[in-house]
């Protein structure tokens, strides 16, 4: 059984920085794509990036390119989202989600909150 456990959210400034992590369990992370999400409360989850097996690939949507950014450690089955120049409209609770079909995110953590102030 695929488990994801998410961790680092918390509340920070407006302009401020922060970093998740996402640790994979049970699965053959390594051959993973993965994915990070979010949802703010009343909205409908939005995606936030992916990053491929071997992590020489990214992609983030308009919404928060240039500010943040997604790796992995295939050693340590760990993926992280570093977010900066963080906004208010950045609040919500972050997923992380695997792959293992290219395209279709099977496997999701249960969430951390983010919380930005102004």
């Amino acid at each position: 059984q695929v488990q994801l456990v998410e961790s680092g959210g918390g509340l920070v400034q407006a302009g401020g920085s922060l970093g998740l992590s996402c640790v994979v369990s049970g699965g053959t992370f390594r051959s993973y794509t993965m994915g990070w999400f979010r949802q703010a409360p009343g909205k409908e989850r939005e995606f936030v990036g992916r990053i491929t097996f071997s992590g020489a690939i990214t992609y983030y949507p308009d919404s928060v390119k240039g500010r943040f950014t997604i790796s992995r450690d295939n050693a340590k089955n760990t993926l992280y989202l570093q977010m900066s120049s963080l906004k208010p409209e950045d609040t919500a609770v972050y997923y992380c989600a695997a792959a293992p079909i290219m395209g279709l995110f099977s496997y999701w953590g249960q969430g951390t909150q983010v919380t930005v102030s102004s």
